[in-house]
């Protein structure tokens, strides 16, 4: 990826030059959205932006290994997504060491879940949240 200045002029207008390659959390999203297409648009998309923070944290606050995880409850429905990392450091709710402007991605992720945490392991952590969702509708019932 290149990032150029678009007119060549200093204007501030800023392009991205993308490769080919499908973006990870694009190919993430794909796969949570075909995973979970049963879900209505409201609670997909509730649990697709909450995949997209986690693991643009573990991106950007984590190291390898790095790996999504999806879990279905039937009763209560509910979508739990983890996500895991390489690195132990502490999450904290609404401060980020990547500069002011960041840090609302756990605000969002904790407003969209019903419960959200962290466990840690040996070597990393997974960061996961408790996404509510409808009961699927009975098929065949008149």
């Amino acid at each position: 990826m290149t990032l150029i200045d678009e007119d060549d002029t200093c204007s501030g207008a800023l392009a991205l030059d993308l490769t080919d390659e499908i973006p990870p959390l694009v190919r993430v999203r794909r796969w949570a959205g075909w995973a979970l297409s049963d879900l209505t648009d409201d609670e997909l998309g509730d649990c697709l932006l909450v995949v997209t923070e986690l693991v643009a944290n573990a991106y950007d606050h984590g190291e390898e290994p790095r790996r999504v995880r999806l879990h279905r409850s039937v009763e209560p429905c509910s979508v739990r997504i983890e996500v895991d990392d390489g690195v132990q450091g502490e999450v904290v709710l609404g401060r980020s060491r990547l500069g002011p402007h960041r840090g609302r991605g756990l605000v969002m992720v904790a407003n969209l879940s019903a419960k959200w945490g962290v466990e840690y392991q040996e070597q990393g952590k997974t960061v996961w949240a408790e996404v509510p969702c409808a009961a699927p509708p009975l098929v065949g019932r008149d």
